[in-house]
């Protein structure tokens, strides 16, 4: 009987590993799937870092991927993928190219140098022992791999911040058909909680210096310092420094344009918990996986998606912890 354990990890024939730098503060996650899961994704923040993103979408050759790698490190982060790519083809896994196995490994990168050491990002050696780290067990939530460096509620800079990390979820639709999301939390604006609106976590009151925003020891309000005279004034200079990038996964047979429909309706989730989503600041990706198990009407995962990715958000915040001089929701509150 399978052992729920509310993690990507529940579905069979996914499994996870992480690697990270808790000095530097960054690391890197690794999505390992079965043979013949269909991979999609779907992009929707202004400022992407990605790999491999093209050959997932509908019209183009390839339909199954073998990983999904996250990383931070920004730009330099996406040089982790190539551990990733050597240790699967140690495994003899890839792509039939007619001359050798080559990998199929998508990827995303966020921003984490604002905290930690700037000059330490995810290289091939971290991907590689994220990939020898891979367990079908829970993997780590808060500071672990992708969310390592990870932090939110950056409209005042990354000083009135807030720790972020890596979150997961999964659901249980009945009949076999499972759901689960593994997401790192890094946005530009606020989490808020989706069932009342309120900022569970968010950029921090501002009293010191010209300028007086919030009320000390509460949250400033991410869309309220953007009405704000002050927030118009400071906007060009806001943190370009954001990005949700994560995976989701189900058992369910699709085709590609579903696994990529399933991608578009996980955007949802980011919506009903991070405001604003979807910046031009933010680089919000995700990818889908289908592992191909068991047959189902696909609107019926589509549906439920979005509400793995909202929990996965919400457990990154609640198991984050303080790091770089940014505390978490957990020691804040």
């Amino acid at each position: 009987m399978l052992k729920w354990n509310d993690a990507i990890t529940d579905i069979p024939g996914i499994k996870v590993g992480q690697a990270h730098d808790p000095d530097a503060l960054t690391g890197v996650t690794v999505i390992l799937c079965d043979d013949n899961t269909t991979g999609g994704v779907d992009q929707r923040g202004g400022a992407p870092g990605t790999r491999e993103t093209d050959l997932l979408r509908p019209m183009h050759l390839v339909n199954h991927v073998n990983a999904v790698m996250l990383a931070g490190g920004s730009a330099f982060g996406l040089d982790a993928a190539g551990g990733v790519v050597r240790y699967l083809e140690e495994k003899g896994i890839g792509y039939n190219s007619g001359n050798g196995r080559v990998p199929i490994v998508p990827a995303a990168i966020l921003y984490d140098l604002g905290i930690g050491k700037a000059n330490v990002r995810p290289d091939a050696a971290m991907g590689y022992q994220a990939c020898l780290n891979v367990s079908s067990s829970p993997p780590l939530q808060g500071n672990a791999g992708a969310g390592m460096g990870a932090s939110l509620g950056k409209i005042l800079g990354i000083k009135q911040a807030m720790k972020s990390g890596i979150g997961t979820a999964s659901l249980d639709l009945g009949a076999g058909i499972l759901v689960g999301a593994i997401v790192a939390v890094n946005p530009f604006g606020d989490v808020i909680d989706p069932d009342t609106g309120a900022i569970l976590a968010g950029a921090r009151s501002l009293s010191a210096g010209p300028f007086k925003i919030g009320e000390p020891g509460a949250f400033a309000d991410t869309l309220s310092v953007l009405k704000s005279l002050v927030g118009r004034a400071i906007i060009n200079f806001a943190s370009h420094q954001n990005t949700i990038i994560g995976v989701v996964a189900t058992n369910a047979k699709l085709t590609k344009e579903e696994t990529n429909r399933l991608a578009v309706m996980a955007h949802n989730g980011i919506a009903r918990t991070i405001r604003p989503a979807h910046s031009l600041f933010d680089g919000d990706t995700l990818f889908s996986l289908a592992t191909n198990k068991k047959k189902t009407d696909p609107f019926i995962v589509s549906s439920f998606v979005a509400e793995v990715v909202s929990a996965a958000i919400l457990n990154a915040v609640k198991n984050a912890r303080t790091a770089g001089g940014l505390p978490s929701l957990s020691e804040w509150i």
